[in-house]
């Protein structure tokens, strides 16, 4: 047992030194290809912009992508949180970054500002289609330190109504863009400024987050069988809906965190009072004790908690989305009501969940069509 022990730590303090290397040269890397106010938020950048098309057409697929290998069995399912020894009180962040077709998303610079001010980790699960329209700050974010890429898809789509051919381009998409963006920095003149830079960037994306937090079977089978952890989160902050305030989303963050849970909310200018909730919530999180650190920091400090099935709050609550229309696998919605304009959660005002802890209103009928209670969350 002790020998065990000793090998443990001395793995642990390996890795620690891998990683504190791969920061260093992560970070020397930003530095040499982006000035300081390079990084900060401009004006007008968080706002969505409805109606452009401008990079819905995928590029055409070329080279092979990086090699991986299925996912182990016993870490097969979609993590909820994580296990921790008892004392650590660790906690991950989780921002996503997602985006449709036929819109380009925005960039919510204040919430990133503020976490880099407060040198706090955080997990990013980023769209394909929201890395090409955000060029220059998806590059900025790979080579930030603080931060960890992940894969929210290609364009947001409700993976459990896609067939097969669709949900493997739902996954391997944004991974490609994702090599594509490595590729072009590795080719840069700033990056032969820091050599070590670009190899200290992982080659792949290793985690998946579904759209709408919604999976069957085969579709949770297949982001498995990609390479990547099907990550979901314990802790809603429920920051999509208009109605939710700094405040609330703060609280929900404070009162319902507990030492391996994984946070979800919006980087993309759809988390509505995001960036003035985190100066009210991390100090709070802080004062009690909580380090942030990113999903794969956390995972690799416990025991994940795994469910058979994608949900929210309770499980099946999530189903709801396949009868939504403009989801663009073409619910059940949009199969009874054809010619209808596409529904866009996040367009229309619903009467939507305020947090994971706050409990769920009955569906509600909205000009005639089935609308779920809930603004778009995830």
């Amino acid at each position: 047992m002790f020998r065990n022990f000793i090998l443990a730590a001395s793995a642990a303090a390996l890795c620690f030194l891998i990683s504190e290397s791969a920061t260093a040269q992560s970070r020397a890397l930003q530095s040499a290809c982006f000035a300081p106010d390079a990084l900060h938020a401009m004006n007008g950048e968080r706002q969505p912009v409805k109606g452009d098309h401008d990079f819905d057409k995928l590029e055409a697929a070329k080279d092979a992508l990086a090699p991986h290998a299925a996912i182990d069995p016993a870490l097969r399912g979609a993590i909820r949180r994580v296990d921790l020894p008892k004392g650590e009180k660790l906690i991950a962040l989780t921002f996503d970054l997602c985006e449709q077709r036929g819109e380009v998303a925005g960039y919510d610079g204040d919430v990133f500002d503020y976490l880099r001010r407060e040198n706090v980790k955080a997990t990013l699960f980023a769209g394909g289609k929201w890395m090409r329209s955000h060029r220059a700050r998806t590059e900025q974010l790979m080579t930030d330190p603080l931060f960890e890429l992940a894969n929210h898809s290609e364009t947001h789509r409700n993976l459990r109504l896609l067939d097969s051919a669709n949900v493997q381009n739902e996954i391997n998409a944004p991974q490609r863009t994702y090599e594509r963006a490595r590729q072009r920095l590795a080719a840069t003149q700033c990056a032969a400024n820091a050599p070590d830079g670009v190899a200290a960037l992982p080659s792949r994306l290793t985690m998946f987050r579904f759209p709408f937090g919604a999976c069957n079977a085969a579709s949770l089978a297949a982001v498995n069988n990609a390479g990547l952890l099907a990550i979901q989160w314990d802790l809603s902050t429920g920051d999509p809906d208009p109605h939710q305030s700094a405040s609330a989303i703060a609280n929900a963050m404070i009162h319902n965190a507990r030492p391996g849970s994984i946070i979800i909310g919006h980087g993309n200018g759809r988390g509505w009072n995001t960036a003035a909730a985190l100066p009210i919530a991390i100090p709070k999180l802080k004062a009690m004790g909580y380090q942030f650190v990113t999903v794969s920091e956390l995972l690799a400090r416990g025991k994940p908690v795994i469910a058979s099935t994608c949900y929210d709050n309770h499980p099946g609550d999530t189903d709801r989305y396949d009868f939504l229309a403009g989801l663009h696998g073409r619910g059940r919605f949009a199969a009874n009501h054809p010619g209808e304009s596409e529904f866009i959660p996040w367009s229309t005002t619903v009467d939507g969940p305020k947090s994971s802890a706050q409990s769920r209103a009955p569906a509600k009928q909205n000009s005639g069509s089935y609308i779920p209670s809930l603004s778009w969350p995830f």
